[in-house]
């Protein structure tokens, strides 16, 4: 088990931020259907991390398919972050000002192209204002930088994999959705979708990893809701594969780095006619 944490502090953000290889990338994202709020680009220009350049899942992503921000090839990726000024030898410090989405799913994008060097601020926005760090308003353009990518497919599962692990029962499958949409007793957001879940998975819902001050629990409190993950094969799901990696951070925090993402997630799954839902009585 590889024991380091995923994550970092603000404090420490705040002694190492002007370091020549840290790259800070805010990676807001508001779902489009919480249409009372606004959207991640709004929120980055309402304040952002001093030198942090915005980071758009909508935009770095496959362009080439209906379902949102789907994880792009990797030299479409290695492109899109070299141009927000990422080197393969940069340490990412990556934050959101929503409650790790989409924090948590940049840092599975990086670890999925191969870049360990890559950290989420603990807390996010809120965290570093706490710690009396600086905000600012201008949009941030850094000189481009070259980026390759090594793709690593095993953080990664497609629909056929999925098809193929709820047949075999051969891996965990943690759904991070709330627990009335899992049961099937709370409609999905995206009203063309019903509600349920995959056979054989089980419900972690996100808001329960994360603490009331808005980081992520420590260790101590996320060993009794992860504690039978920690060491075995896991992929994580959610509505469209965001929230997913927020799990997948809190194992890499208990030591499991090896957590995949389905990436289309209940986005894809329930809407295929032959992929099979259940419902809790």
């Amino acid at each position: 088990m590889e024991v380091r944490d995923p994550l970092v502090s603000a404090e420490w953000l705040k002694q190492s931020i002007n370091g020549s290889n840290i790259v800070v990338l805010d990676a807001t994202w508001v779902p489009p259907f919480l249409k009372d709020r606004p959207n991640g680009i709004a929120c980055y220009e309402a304040g952002h991390l001093p030198g942090a350049a915005y980071f758009d899942i909508d935009e770095i992503a496959d362009a080439d398919t209906v379902l949102n921000h789907m994880l792009p090839s990797p030299e479409v990726f290695g492109a899109k972050v070299g141009a927000l000024g990422v080197s393969n030898d940069d340490h990412v410090i990556v934050y959101d000002s929503n409650g790790f989405f989409a924090s948590a799913r940049v840092w599975w994008m990086f670890r999925a192209m191969g870049h360990d060097q890559v950290s989420v601020l603990d807390g996010g926005l809120k965290a570093w204002q706490a710690a009396g760090g600086n905000i600012e308003t201008s949009p941030v353009i850094n000189d481009p930088k070259r980026f390759l990518s090594n793709f690593r497919s095993k953080l990664v599962r497609d629909l056929n994999q999925m098809k193929h692990h709820v047949l075999e029962s051969d891996i965990a499958v943690l759904d991070a959705r709330a627990q009335g949409r899992f049961d099937g007793t709370s409609p999905e957001p995206r009203p063309d979708l019903p509600s349920g879940h995959m056979p054989g998975s089980a419900c972690v819902p996100v808001t329960g990893l994360i603490a009331p001050d808005g980081t992520l629990k420590s260790s101590a409190n996320l060993e009794p809701l992860l504690e039978d993950y920690a060491e075995q094969d896991v992929v994580t799901s959610c509505g469209s594969g965001v929230s997913a990696a927020v799990i997948s951070l809190a194992l890499a925090r208990l030591g499991n780095w090896t957590t995949a993402v389905y990436d289309g997630s209940w986005s894809e799954w329930a809407a295929q006619s032959d992929a099979p839902i259940e419902v809790s009585s």
